[in-house]
């Protein structure tokens, strides 16, 4: 029973997330926004409406180039409107030949990729894929992931990449940026950049990185400021709250030394907004062993 660990980028714009969600029975929805739960052969989960999210789209690929059922996990949640380079997901195949279903070793990884590809919208990609270990979790196994989130300012509205970063008017120092995110790096209690209450949960991280890259447009006019952050893990909304935080820096809002302050005052209310999901990106996760087996 080969295990298979997919690497998959995806356009988040059209998706209402990652995690495969069901509406409720009296929710009106746009055609656009749903998907049939069923897989042609099976018949498991026939009939279901379902939202368009990632797991339920490239699932039932997985499920139509199989011919089995399968259940995908996938490394990060990320919300409705986030993209992904490199989200990472597993499943499990149980090849029966006399049936002529499952996706066995032997047929090969670059195979399993082509065939996925073919049964994908066009907002979805499987960059690659191998075969890792029986005990392989996209979610326990990762010590690392990374973020960037995309911010455009100026006096032109972008046109041709408006789907993947967030664009504001204002002018932004990213020298005082840089200055505020590198007192974001280590251990803390990161309670202050959550979107919600945890309870019980903790809510300390550690950030490895968090960086401000800025460049000029193409067009002469704007400015990219890509902010990139890694940790070993992350809250609901975190990088889209530090990403708003440091907009305030830039801004000239509030100083690079508060951030400490924020940290400290484990208080939402102290941080910079909630920047929308259209700049953000998951970029990879790191796992610390190797998982290839094959």
């Amino acid at each position: 029973m080969p295990r298979y660990k997919l690497v998959i980028a995806y356009d988040g714009t059209d998706f209402h997330g990652w995690q495969k969600q069901h509406p409720p029975a009296d929710a009106a929805h746009t055609r656009a926004e749903q998907v049939i739960d069923s897989t042609e052969g099976d018949g498991v989960g026939a009939g279901r409406v379902a939202l368009r999210t990632v797991q339920e789209v490239v699932e039932r690929a997985v499920r139509r180039v199989c011919r089995e059922p399968v259940a995908l996990v996938g490394a990060s949640r990320t919300d409705a409107g986030v993209h992904a380079l490199g989200q990472v997901a597993a499943f499990t195949s149980r090849p029966d030949p006399a049936r002529g279903v499952g996706w066995p070793a032997e047929r090969g990884t670059d195979r399993l990729v082509r065939a996925l590809n073919g049964s994908l919208p066009e907002d979805v990609l499987v960059r690659r894929a191998e075969i890792v270990e029986d005990s392989f979790d996209p979610i326990s196994d990762a010590v690392e992931k990374e973020y960037t989130y995309t911010i455009v300012c100026g006096d032109r509205r972008p046109m041709w990449d408006r789907r993947f970063v967030f664009y504001t008017w204002f002018g932004l120092d990213a020298a005082r940026m840089k200055q505020a995110g590198r007192m974001l790096i280590g251990t803390h209690d990161f309670a202050a950049f959550a979107q919600i209450n945890h309870g019980r949960r903790s809510t300390v991280r550690t950030v490895y990185r968090c960086d401000v890259e800025c460049e000029p447009c193409d067009d002469g006019h704007n400015q990219r400021l890509v902010i990139r952050v890694s940790g070993d893990g992350f809250l609901y909304n975190m990088v889209r709250i530090i990403a708003g935080t440091l907009m305030e820096v830039g801004r000239g809002r509030m100083e690079p030394t508060a951030i400490g302050e924020i940290i400290a005052s484990l208080d939402r209310r102290r941080a910079g907004p909630t920047l929308p999901p259209e700049g953000l990106r998951l970029e990879w996760v790191k796992y610390e062993r190797a998982e290839r087996v094959g």
